[in-house]
């Protein structure tokens, strides 16, 4: 059984990831890594596709379909597997994980950090502010891996949302924000491989030169995967680039393979690692 951390790195587009950050690409191409581009769901929007990511399911589906759908998750996803299983779990992300995986609706005080064996999220660490630094969200992950050593994680980072939102997905501060993501990256990934972690870096969706998302075309629903893997690891771990396009619906049954959980009915998609 693998430990797991999800990055997800909200609204981070599979052409400027490629073009802009060079460690997780440096890990491609010396084959320390794996990398795939990642066709979003649709519509290509926050809060369902964080759903959709962790369920392995469509929007239509497991039910959340705007981002003003506010409830807990009522379809089996990760964080609800992997504790049923008996691993533990954690996150640091923004304030929508706790509403679809901890309660709903998102209390700034009750709900901020929480502890406890009995939810989902066993351990997490909420933020309610877009702008909310990316360098202090992995610094509250990285604080989650080595003060628990939970078997799943997740860390969620709102920067190239609102950088998009604010300058565009073609914009040089857009770009900049995915070179810093990449900065801090370079410093977490190795003492998470070093804890004997499998890595997966992804986005929910990318960002149009709008300054939004939620459309159909590459620049929105192209985002990238990067599978990042101990140097022990077996060779199907450690592709480089595959050149291969794959559903977003294989994420989740990837971790549970990984995690060495049962894939539930629901998810019909095979897992990418043997």
């Amino acid at each position: 059984m693998n430990k797991v951390i999800v990055v997800l790195c909200d609204a981070l587009r599979d052409d400027v990831a490629a073009q802009a950050m060079g460690y997780l690409e440096h890990l491609v191409e010396d084959k320390r890594a794996s990398r795939y581009t990642v066709i979003a769901g649709l519509p290509t929007l926050s809060r369902p596709l964080y759903e959709t990511i962790h369920t392995g399911v469509s929007v239509s589906e497991h039910g959340i379909t705007s981002n003003n759908t506010v409830r807990r998750s009522s379809t089996p996803n990760i964080f609800q597997l992997a504790t049923a299983a008996g691993r533990t779990t954690a996150a640091a992300a923004y304030c929508w994980y706790s509403e679809l995986y901890v309660r709903a609706p998102y209390d700034r005080v009750a709900d901020r950090e929480v502890d406890d064996a009995q939810q989902w999220i066993q351990h997490g660490r909420f933020y309610s502010e877009d702008d909310y630094p990316d360098i202090e969200l992995f610094a509250a992950g990285g604080m989650l891996v080595q003060r628990f050593l939970p078997d799943y994680v997740l860390m969620h980072a709102m920067g190239l949302d609102t950088v998009g939102h604010e300058y565009g997905g073609d914009s040089a501060q857009y770009r900049n924000q995915a070179i810093l993501q990449d900065q801090i990256l370079a410093h977490l990934i190795p003492l998470c491989v070093q804890a004997g972690y499998m890595i997966l870096v992804t986005g929910d969706h990318g960002m149009s030169s709008d300054k939004n998302h939620n459309g159909t075309l590459p620049d929105v629903r192209h985002v990238p995967l990067y599978v990042v893997a101990p140097p022990d690891a077996p060779p199907d771990r450690r592709l480089g680039y595959s050149g291969q396009q794959v559903s977003q619906l294989r994420i989740a049954p990837t971790v549970l393979r990984l995690l060495d959980v049962p894939q539930p009915a629901t998810m019909k998609q095979p897992p990418l690692l043997s």
